[in-house]
C-alpha cells in the first residue's frame, strides 16, 4: 500500500499571509461598505473608513493570524494535520476576542473557532476528500459503483431512443437505409 503520510513540502508562510491578507482586507471592505450603506445617517464615503475601518481590520487580522498559524505550524511540525487547523483557528478567534478587548471572549472566540475548524479539516469539509486526491482503493470503489447501477445500453436506447450521442449497434447502417427509401439518396455513394 501506499505511504499514508506523503512527504511535506515547506510553506512560504509570509507570501501566503500576505495574500490572505490582501483577500481578507478586500472583504472586510466590501462588508464595511455594506455596513456604511445601510447606516440610518448619511457618513459619506469615508465612513467606510471612519465608521467601519474596525470591521476592516476585523477581517485583516483574523485573516492573515490564520494563514502565518497555519503554514508556521506545519513548517515547525513538518507536517499538515487537523492541530495545524486547530491553532490557526485558535488565533483568528483570538483576534475577534481582542477586538472585543475581553480575555475571556477571546479565549472561548480562539477555542470556537479552532475546534469549528478542526472539525472541518477532520471530516474534509466540503471537499470530500482531505487532500483533494483520489487513492486508487477509492477509484475501485467508484468504478464498481458504476458498474453497479450501470443500466444496459439496450434498456437506454428503449427508453430514450437513438440520437443525442446515443446509438446501438448497426446504427449507421440503420440510417443508411432510412435515407435510401425516405429520400433516395444513398450515403455511401455520396460520401465516396
Amino acid at each position: 500500500m501506499a505511504d499514508q503520510h506523503p512527504a511535506y513540502h515547506p510553506r512560504d508562510a509570509l507570501h501566503n499571509t500576505g495574500s490572505v491578507m490582501f483577500q481578507t482586507t478586500i472583504v472586510g471592505a466590501v462588508v464595511a461598505g455594506v455596513q456604511n450603506t445601510l447606516r440610518k445617517q448619511n457618513v459619506g464615503a469615508m465612513g467606510i473608513l471612519t465608521r467601519s475601518g474596525g470591521v476592516i481590520a476585523l477581517f485583516a487580522g483574523a485573516g492573515g493570524a490564520y494563514q502565518f498559524t497555519l503554514d508556521a505550524t506545519a513548517n515547525m511540525q513538518q507536517k499538515d494535520d487537523c492541530y495545524n487547523e486547530f491553532y490557526a483557528g485558535f488565533a483568528a478567534g483570538a483576534v475577534a476576542g481582542i477586538m472585543r478587548r475581553s480575555l475571556p471572549f477571546m479565549l472561548g472566540a480562539g477555542a470556537v473557532f479552532g475546534t469549528g475548524m478542526t472539525a472541518y479539516r477532520y471530516t474534509a469539509g466540503m471537499r470530500g476528500t482531505v487532500s483533494g486526491e483520489v487513492d486508487d482503493e477509492e477509484v475501485e470503489r467508484r468504478e464498481a459503483m458504476k458498474k453497479l447501477r450501470r443500466r444496459p445500453l439496450s434498456e437506454t436506447i428503449e427508453q430514450l431512443g437513438e440520437g443525442r450521442g446515443i446509438y446501438a449497434p448497426g446504427y449507421e447502417e440503420r440510417r443508411r437505409q432510412r435515407i435510401l427509401e425516405k429520400y433516395g439518396i444513398d450515403v455511401k455513394a455520396a460520401q465516396a
